[in-house]
């Protein structure tokens, strides 16, 4: 008697083999454009993940980013920080080792909208991944960068997108493919701005620290002395670290962060310009107001109608800011 094992559902997999690299940007644009159906911010599946899309372009824009990596499928973004350009597309990819504030200008159409994904870094992870590779730091780290893709990282991201599509693959492949692309980075020709935020005795990783206890604890009162000691450095010692890495003076960045902080406020959760500079940590209306224009170029209640009729948002993402880009 012949005995036949039972059969187990398959599930057919039809996506077509992307062998040349016109065709793995096909898929990409293919998969993006399902992943990220409407204009703004759409979280994925996989925590730390989240789609960006745009049909227009958009002019130079304030932004704050956390520290991330930013894969551009289609379209280009050009970031503006210190006085350097940043360019963004199908061809590099963005890093940012730090929460920084800088200006993103987007160029895209309904025709060709502008797609990407941000990975937003996990210090876990990219401690873990270094401690495994073991090697020594070569260059000077930047806090931003952006660097040519490669035949590799173009792989893994067409592998997370494809695995973001698909409910049981982004569950039990999403993490690892993370992991690879974020090991892909810090492999790269600029990977040593990740590294150097773990360095807790170097000039970048103690600023790191203090970035981190601006960001927070940003509402409440900080001075430069009581940042400085969390640096266990002299003021004027870390008046010219922070700056080399942030571009602005501990004083100017502060500010930024509350009045980017006050700008997500006004746009997400509908506070009145009042409300917001008071969560922020403003004591004084009058001087928000002054200086949330000097930041943005509008007053807080053209900016806020400003910005909804610019960009279609999405939930805050785990309460976190990713905005304008």
């Amino acid at each position: 008697m012949l005995l036949t094992m039972p059969r187990c559902s398959v599930r057919a997999d039809t996506r077509a083999m992307t062998t040349t690299p016109q065709s793995m940007k096909q898929r990409m644009v293919e998969l993006m454009l399902r992943l990220a159906p409407e204009e703004g911010y759409t979280a994925s599946q996989l925590d730390g993940v989240t789609f960006m899309r745009s049909n227009r372009p958009l002019p130079v824009t304030p932004a704050l980013y956390e520290p991330s990596i930013v894969i551009v499928i289609q379209g280009r973004k050009r970031g503006l920080h210190d006085g350097n350009l940043y360019v963004y597309d199908a061809q590099h990819y963005l890093v940012l080792a730090l929460p920084l504030p800088f200006s993103i200008e987007t160029e895209a159409s309904a025709e060709e909208p502008m797609l990407g994904v941000a990975l937003r870094v996990d210090p876990l992870l990219v401690a873990e991944l270094v401690m495994d590779l073991d090697e020594p730091q070569a260059a000077e780290p930047a806090t931003l960068y952006s660097s040519p893709m490669d035949a590799r990282l173009s792989d893994a991201t067409l592998r997370l997108l494809e695995a973001l599509a698909d409910p049981d693959e982004v569950r039990l492949l999403g993490p690892s493919i993370l992991r690879e692309i974020v090991f892909r980075v810090l492999q790269g020709e600029q990977g040593c701005g990740l590294r150097a935020t773990l360095a807790q005795n170097s000039h970048f990783g103690r600023i790191a620290r203090v970035l981190q206890r601006i960001h927070r604890d940003y509402q409440e009162s900080l001075d430069v002395p009581s940042l400085a000691e969390i640096a266990s450095m002299s003021v004027p010692a870390f008046h010219v670290h922070f700056k080399s890495m942030t571009g602005r003076s501990p004083l100017q960045y502060l500010k930024a962060i509350r009045l980017h902080q006050a700008r997500l406020l006004m746009i997400r959760n509908d506070l009145s310009a009042l409300s917001a500079a008071q969560r922020v940590g403003y004591e004084s209306p009058s001087q928000f107001s002054r200086e949330f224009k000097r930041l943005f170029g509008r007053t807080p209640g053209d900016e806020t109608r400003h910005f909804k009729q610019l960009l279609a948002l999405a939930p805050a993402v785990d309460g976190r800011e990713m905005m304008a880009s």
